[in-house]
């Protein structure tokens, strides 16, 4: 199994969601991109991580 944490930082606030960008490992490009997240879950948090696991 393969495990990556990714970074993702605050983009834009939607009427009942917050989209965040990933921020990239340098030299790498983005493995999900964006990413939508509902307002009561995300809060008021302006970055977030989230972990993947690549099962083989």
């Amino acid at each position: 199994m393969t495990t990556k944490k990714l970074k993702f930082e605050l983009e834009k606030h939607n009427k009942n969601s917050i989209r965040y960008k990933e921020v990239p490992e340098d030299g790498m490009p983005p493995i999900v991109g964006s990413i939508y997240l509902q307002k009561w879950f995300a809060g008021e948090s302006k970055s977030i991580e989230i972990t993947i696991e690549k099962k083989d």
